[in-house]
């Protein structure tokens, strides 16, 4: 077998002609990308934020006539004050900021601390799939620094096609319309990657360590997706699931000790099951008294883990009986979570730069 394979080509060192307009060229980006987060807690930016998200046909799949119809004139119409008062719960005050926002921009300039020096072509840089920073803004910077190679990295554990494939769409739509495109890489989801159940292991021990109570179970809660999509061929609860059987193993649990759970529904349509906040319920009414919940599926904190699992689902859990319920943080931009970040983006850039 020969052993001898070339290496990526490295940009050029010989000068460029006399004459040649100042070009920027060789450089690598990475750019992390989240579900997305409005500008303000106001009616008109949660109304942008929610028309933007709720318009994507990998989000809502239904007849487009109706859809308009429901959004326009009846969603939009109120939703934007309820949510906006949600986030207000939330919100980052100092900053005037969601901390979806707050949590990835720290993801984002840890990754340049940690990986940047390993070589001087990385340049990382951050997006939301809705709202600010877009998609395409971060592309089109990305591509003045020199960048012509792109590592697209959506911020899904567990691939779906309402997260993970509507980031690849918002690139493509970027890229179609340029005329010197990037050469594009999207890293895959890594719902069973060792580095990353590792990390949910070991921060539900520290988080667990730190409580003078042992809760009875724990459920993991992954944000829901219409059972219909499922039924379509997406793969999204295979995943999840998988997640939380490898996570169970790992903290050497029994099974029952950990549950996965959906939350998030939005609509009359049965969505995946079992539901977060009915298990919630019937688990209060059942007798048991100690809960703690993780959100495997988000690497930082926001409104559905912060508000719908810390506020609304701890106070379901109390009004029905239960005494102790626990909120166990995402990873975020902790050691372990930007540990996850740095080997999923490693393995990617493999053949494209040296990071030792």
């Amino acid at each position: 077998m020969n052993q001898n394979v070339t290496p990526p080509r490295a940009p050029s060192a010989a000068p460029l002609p006399k004459n040649h307009p100042p070009v920027k060229f060789g450089k690598i980006g990475v750019l992390i990308v989240n579900l997305g987060t409005p500008d303000g807690t106001d009616y008109w930016s949660m109304r942008r934020y929610l028309k933007e998200f709720l318009s994507d046909r990998r989000v809502i799949e239904v007849n487009r006539v109706l859809w308009w119809f429901l959004l326009n004139v009846i969603i939009l119409s109120k939703r934007p004050q309820a949510k906006g008062k949600d986030y207000a719960t939330i919100w980052n005050n100092e900053l005037n900021e969601g901390p979806l926002r707050t949590i990835t921009r720290a993801q984002s300039d840890k990754l340049s601390a940690s990986l940047g020096p390993l070589s001087e072509r990385l340049v990382f840089d951050w997006a939301m799939r809705y709202g600010n920073p877009s998609i395409a803004s971060r592309i089109e910077a990305l591509q003045a620094q020199g960048c012509e190679r792109l590592l697209l990295v959506p911020l899904y554990p567990q691939y779906a096609a309402a997260t993970s494939a509507t980031v690849c769409d918002a690139a493509f739509d970027v890229l179609k319309k340029m005329r010197w495109q990037p050469v594009l890489r999207v890293a895959p989801h890594w719902p069973d990657e060792p580095a990353y159940i590792e990390a949910l292991a070991q921060s539900i021990r520290t988080s667990l360590a730190g409580l003078d109570w042992e809760p009875e179970l724990v459920l993991a809660s992954f944000h829901g997706i219409p059972k219909e999509y499922f039924d379509k061929g997406d793969p999204y609860q295979c995943y999840c699931q998988k997640t939380g059987r490898l996570l169970r193993e790992a903290l050497g649990w029994p099974e029952g000790k950990l549950k996965v759970t959906f939350q998030s529904r939005f609509g009359k349509a049965e969505w995946l099951q079992p539901y977060t906040d009915k298990t919630v319920e019937a688990l209060a009414q059942s007798g048991v008294k100690k809960l703690a919940v993780i959100t495997p599926g988000f690497v930082a904190d926001c409104l559905e883990t912060l508000e719908e699992i810390g506020g609304e689902n701890a106070e379901i859990f109390h009004h029905n009986g239960g005494e102790k319920f626990h909120f166990i943080p995402c990873l975020n931009d902790s050691d372990g979570g930007i540990k996850v970040l740095e080997t999923v983006i490693r393995r990617e850039l493999q053949g494209w730069v040296d990071l030792g």
